[in-house]
């Protein structure tokens, strides 16, 4: 999975997707041509814990994320 984070974009554009309502969707278009898609899920934020998750399992995902972004970044 991509990940893009909102603070490396200009505020504008992150506004833009930070005002998606559930199910909303937005139009990526480039020289007048759709090259795709977005669709918001809405639901909790991503900075809220999954409750249903144990402690271990949520820590898990979160050092993976960690080493993923720390990979890409090098």
């Amino acid at each position: 999975m991509t990940r893009l984070d909102l603070d490396d974009l200009p505020p504008k554009i992150a506004d833009l997707l930070e005002a998606l309502p559930p199910g909303g969707e937005l139009v990526l278009v480039r020289h007048g041509v759709v090259v795709g898609r977005l669709t918001s899920e809405g639901g909790a934020p991503a900075d809220e814990p999954d409750t249903d998750l144990p402690p271990e399992v949520r820590m898990r995902e979160v050092f993976e994320d960690f080493r993923a972004s720390v990979e890409d970044e090098f």
